[in-house]
């Protein structure tokens, strides 16, 4: 695949509805295509459901030169809750569902998106293995999962791909995943690598909407956007060695973690996703790496980091 894909998420989810616009985000696919961009990343969840039918789309006519992954396993409730189903009837129910609005007949990469503790492991993974060994998925992918839950998951039937946050402001998953997922010759797709937009350097507080999920994160709080400025500058230091922006070093950085390792940045815009696609051309050198691991530690938890695997759900992000 190509060495940074596009996830999708952010044009039909988790910014408001007056942010989403589909006909820009269709251009935007159709631009990352031109550029070789070949793997989308979605999910049923996102809207739910309406960012796999852009999708579908916008890649019918693109069907054989993409990797589509999509993921199943959270539910958005009545109440705007998100609740994880791992329950087998409810997983084939759902890739159905997904093959649909997709509009195709296999998808490529199918992702549980979260473990559900009420099921047991080796069903919920048991039941999407049949969907491949049925032809109706490709190869399987999981997200936030422990790394003895991918053990367990991996010795059932193989995991081609795992997808964690990875980026300069989120290295935890640097630790324990990245290495396994090496060990074990996976994929890792890493999301949010630019920080949700952060680790642009484009964003303030003021930017962000009263429907923008990022209001939920104690790190876009005015304090800990403040604070955390200096990772902006650091990235910024690097990239003026190279005639680069921070988000393309901040790109080129996740890159650097792993050969295994391919970056998602989401984008709604034409303009960013130039800048994006650009970053696969920016080799890192071990100062600046060293350089980059020096920046001082982000302020601020991320609201992710207490869903890692099971627990308690956060509210949905509507669009």
């Amino acid at each position: 695949m190509s060495a940074i894909g596009l996830g999708c998420s952010s044009m039909s989810h988790g910014y408001g509805p007056t942010e989403r616009d589909d006909e820009e985000s269709v251009r935007v696919i159709h631009r990352a295509v031109s550029y070789g961009i070949d793997i989308f990343d979605t999910a049923d969840v996102y809207g739910p459901f309406t960012n796999e039918l852009l999708l579908g789309r916008a890649l019918r006519s693109h069907r054989d030169n993409v990797t589509i992954a999509t993921k199943c396993g959270l539910v958005v409730m009545p109440d705007g809750k998100f609740h994880r189903n791992g329950r087998p009837e409810y997983l084939r129910a759902a890739c159905e569902g997904s093959l649909q609005r997709l509009q195709v007949d296999v998808i490529d990469l199918y992702q549980l998106h979260r473990v559900d503790p009420a099921v047991p492991l080796v069903e919920t993974w048991g039941a999407l293995g049949e969907l491949v060994t049925e032809g109706k998925v490709r190869a399987l992918g999981i997200s936030h999962a422990t790394c003895d839950e991918l053990e367990l998951l991996h010795s059932v039937f193989p995991i081609t791909a795992v997808q964690y946050e990875l980026s300069v402001w989120a290295t935890a998953n640097r630790e324990d995943v990245l290495p396994w997922s090496q060990k074990n010759n996976v994929g890792f797709l890493a999301f949010a690598p630019l920080g949700r937009g952060y680790l642009s350097g484009k964003i303030d507080h003021s930017a962000i909407g009263t429907e923008d999920s990022r209001n939920r994160d104690p790190r876009f709080r005015p304090e800990a956007m403040s604070a955390n400025h200096a990772i902006i500058e650091g990235l910024r230091r690097v990239g003026d060695r190279h005639g680069a922006t921070p988000a393309q070093v901040a790109i080129a950085w996740t890159l650097a973690q792993g050969d295994n390792v391919v970056p998602i940045p989401g984008t709604r815009k034409l303009h960013w996703l130039g800048d994006n696609a650009a970053a696969v051309d920016l080799h890192l050198t071990s100062e600046d790496l060293r350089d980059i691991d020096d920046l001082p530690q982000a302020v601020g938890e991320m609201s992710w980091d207490q869903f890692r695997s099971a627990g308690a759900d956060r509210p949905a992000r509507r669009a």
